[in-house]
């Protein structure tokens, strides 16, 4: 199992924080922002042998 994402983890193709991980084989990995999960899923879906998806976190209210 992957480590959870944070701040620190960030988008392989344009810097912004990784909210997904594509595990791919060979122990290989690409993490991307929700918009570049999105413009790349049909690509993504048909290479990986494994997705990590934290982008509920986008949506989860924090506590004030």
């Amino acid at each position: 199992m992957s480590h959870a994402l944070t701040a620190q983890d960030r988008c392989d193709r344009c810097g912004a924080q990784a909210y997904i991980r594509a595990h791919f084989s060979q122990n290989r990995e690409l993490l991307f922002c929700a918009h570049h999960a999105r413009r790349y899923q049909t690509a993504l879906e048909r290479q990986i042998s494994e997705l990590h998806d934290e982008t509920h976190r986008l949506t989860t209210a924090t506590p004030t």
